[in-house]
């Protein structure tokens, strides 16, 4: 009963469960198929199946890494809508922990009832593609396993996150006061300073000292490509773990930055103000984006520059063209696997705009009774989800041109003169279509809804 007095209603982390269900069918499928074909590869001994179990065990973690930010950011939008009823509870005498640790319970229930139903059907997705093949004579029948242990591991593991997730997710909890309950209002709760100034410490020395020790990576990888690869691997972590650190500081003044470009008109002023309101809301709802371009970019741009490395290379034509065509098809496969960490980003921007769009009912209701017509307030929401997305984009974009290239550069910068830069023009043209398409999923729902209410019914609703 707490649980739901807290989080309102399991409904409300449907994420949760559909982020859950994505990695749990994505790692079932990555899973089987590494089984089927370590079946088909018996002959070639056990270090082929090994690879593929690694291969499958490091983008399962770059899933999970991508889904439990995704998480983060749903649990801690919906504390943010109800920070007056948990304040109401705290007045009633519960302690902050135990509405924790409702929360913490509740994600972990949804996040593993997504896990297992996104297995199951990611095995027997592979199943059926299995049949069909080898119906088809196009693989050969074997005696292919129908269930893997790893498949555990992967539930567990799901499960896990979400649980972790839940937690960092509403440690706001732990800071909302019993007397806020009589303010009559649920602003958001600032960060403590001391907390602010630390982790602005910790981002700024990431991200410096990560770009810097990518820099110099690639400088190592023109004469010592394995130390050169490993520095550049080690600098883009770091940096990356800076921008994750600090994406507060950083996201709030790029969505700034772009958001100028909206235009002057109300609904374009309105839709600036609401995307830099709160700068915690912007970051969860954009966060998960920029990782799941910026992982799609650097794959790809690492693979593009590596490409136009070879062409560089002394090689004859035959020699030149083997190695092309194994280099694309290697893109093609890797780009492939990662996409699902975009789509699982992009699925949690879409739920995310949803959730602050139904918590500003009564805004969008004063907006109304101000004059505000109809199309103006689409208008506004649309921006709205312009204005975030299209800057993750961007950042997202420019942080894996940055990656890829210089991680290519650092592995194979001794055989190849000067930097090549990879641009992939194929996936950033594929990436500006698919934010096309996210900006109009994410914007069209939530505005139907905020449009459906009328002024007086939005301005009773109680948030």
């Amino acid at each position: 009963m707490r649980r739901n007095l807290t989080l309102g209603s399991l409904r409300e982390l449907g994420t949760v469960g559909l982020v859950a269900g994505l990695c749990g069918a994505y790692a079932a499928v990555l899973i089987m198929t590494s089984s089927l074909l370590s079946t088909l590869s018996t002959q070639s001994g056990g270090a082929q199946a090994l690879f593929l179990g690694i291969v499958a065990g490091v983008f399962i973690l770059i899933a999970l890494y991508v889904g439990a930010v995704v998480i983060v950011g749903a649990v801690d939008t919906v504390i943010s809508g109800r920070l007056r009823h948990i304040a109401l509870l705290r007045l009633l005498g519960s302690r902050g922990r135990e509405l924790r640790s409702s929360v913490m319970r509740g994600t972990a229930t949804v996040g593993a009832l997504g896990a297992l139903t996104g297995i199951l059907v990611g095995t027997a997705l592979t199943h059926l593609t299995r049949a069909v093949l080898v119906a088809r004579e196009t693989l050969p029948d074997a005696a292919y396993a129908w269930f893997e242990p790893q498949l555990l591991t992967a539930f567990g593991a799901i499960t896990a996150s979400a649980t972790i997730a839940g937690w960092f997710g509403s440690r706001v909890v732990l800071r909302v006061s019993p007397a806020s309950a009589m303010a009559g209002s649920s602003a958001p709760i600032p960060t403590p300073r001391r907390s602010s100034v630390i982790r602005s410490i910790l981002a700024g020395l990431g991200i410096i000292g990560g770009l810097l020790a990518l820099a110099l990576g690639a400088v190592l990888g023109e004469s010592n490509p394995g130390v050169g690869f490993v520095l550049a691997f080690l600098g883009a972590a770091a940096s990356g773990t800076g921008f994750l650190i600090g994406a507060r500081f950083v996201i709030p003044g790029v969505v700034a930055a772009f958001s100028r470009l909206l235009g002057r008109d109300p609904a374009s002023v309105v839709a600036r103000r609401n995307a830099l309101l709160d700068p915690l809301r912007t970051t969860r709802s954009t966060m998960g984006l920029v990782i799941g371009v910026t992982l799609v970019t650097t794959f790809a741009s690492g693979m593009s520059a590596l490409r136009a490395s070879v062409h560089s290379w002394e090689m004859d034509p035959s020699q030149a063209a083997q190695a092309d065509q194994a280099l694309a098809v290697t893109s093609v496969i890797l780009i492939c696997i990662i996409v699902i960490s975009a789509v699982i980003a992009a699925v949690g921007f879409v739920s995310t705009m949803s959730l602050t769009v139904i918590q500003r009912h009564r805004e969008i209701g004063l907006l109304r009774s101000l004059g505000f017509t109809r199309r103006q307030v689409r208008t506004m929401i649309t921006k709205e989800s312009v204005a975030l997305s299209a800057s993750a984009v961007i950042f997202g974009i420019v942080l894996g041109l940055v990656y890829g290239t210089l991680g290519a550069q650092s592995l194979v910068g001794a055989p190849t003169p000067g930097i090549v830069w990879g641009l992939p023009i194929g996936a950033l043209a594929g990436i500006a279509v698919a934010g096309v398409v996210l900006v109009l999923v994410a914007s069209q729902g939530p505005a139907r809804r905020a449009i459906a209410v009328a002024p007086v019914e939005a301005l009773r609703i109680d948030t």
